[in-house]
């Protein structure tokens, strides 16, 4: 494993760590507001939009880690079915493809940021900008580029990125994971 791809993969673990924090935070938020709502009868309505920013949170830092665990939705059916080349060739395009879409998203989080900051767009919440919750986009955008793109390099360049599935590997059979 090369310095760089154990670098990538620091960073992305801290991302999916920060999101799994976001995850907490969004459990314990909502409960808060359930409980003030029902049991005290006092609603505390931020808690929806501060929610909101935290799913939005803990989707863009955690979804670079499940790029580079290449747990991500594929088709990993038809990847087996190829020889060994050409499923090389199936997970570098996959990278690309996923490098592409997170630049996109990038450009798209850098226009909303501006934009958002150029007009003084503020949040319903008192004295909090919308561009401090669009930066999560660039954020994980960023981190997403970074994973896929170390995984495109090692692909193309004939090394294996470190959780790539190889033939004949199991599948997870997490039944929460897979929704049965």
């Amino acid at each position: 494993m090369s310095f760089l791809e154990k670098l990538v993969g620091l960073v992305s673990r801290i991302a999916a760590a920060l999101g799994a924090v976001a995850t907490v935070t969004c459990l314990l938020m909502v409960g808060y507001a359930v409980a003030m709502r029902y049991v005290f009868g006092a609603p505390q309505p931020w808690i929806d939009k501060a929610a909101g920013w935290m799913v939005v949170a803990l989707v863009m830092l955690a979804a670079p880690e499940a790029q580079r665990r290449f747990e991500h939705i594929g088709v990993d059916v038809a990847v087996s079915k190829l020889g060994p080349r050409l499923a090389r060739l199936a997970h570098l395009i996959g990278a690309l493809s996923v490098a592409v879409v997170a630049a996109v998203l990038f450009q798209a989080g850098w226009e909303a940021v501006s934009f958002s900051r150029m007009v003084g767009l503020m949040t319903d919440i008192e004295g909090v900008p919308q561009w401090w919750i669009q930066v999560l986009l660039l954020i994980g955008a960023a981190l997403l580029f970074l994973v896929s793109s170390c995984q495109a390099l090692l692909l193309a360049f004939g090394r294996e990125p470190a959780m790539l599935p190889r033939p004949g590997d199991e599948l997870p059979r997490d039944p929460l994971a897979r929704a049965e």
